[in-house]
């Protein structure tokens, strides 16, 4: 869709050679993407310093690294990676999965 408003199932675009962002919005003060993940790939663990991130869980199951804990997140589910925190997501299932993902501030915005 045009705008503020998207279809997050029509947004996704799988790749095969790794995690695929799509990118929905973009300011200096966040960004909002659909992580798309087929089986087996994965986000690395990593941190950010002054960015908090959440994970919001649209379609699929993957598993969700947060400080050192890890969590299923199935569709209408939620984790979140406060800044400093360690966090990275795998799909471990035999199906692709989709995230909202939220970060906020952007960490390297472009405009």
């Amino acid at each position: 869709m045009d705008g503020v408003f998207h279809d997050t199932a029509a947004a996704a675009l799988f790749s095969a050679a790794k995690m695929n962002k799509v990118s929905l919005f973009a300011s200096p003060r966040m960004f909002c993407d659909i992580y798309c993940l087929e089986p087996g790939q994965e986000q690395r663990p990593h941190r950010h310093a002054g960015n908090d991130k959440v994970y919001y869980a649209l379609t699929g199951t993957c598993r969700v690294t947060v400080a050192g804990k890890t969590r299923p997140l199935r569709p209408g589910q939620a984790a979140i990676a406060p800044a400093g925190s360690e966090h990275g997501v795998r799909n471990d299932s035999d199906q692709r999965a989709t995230l909202l993902v939220v970060m906020a501030p952007h960490p390297d915005f472009k405009g």
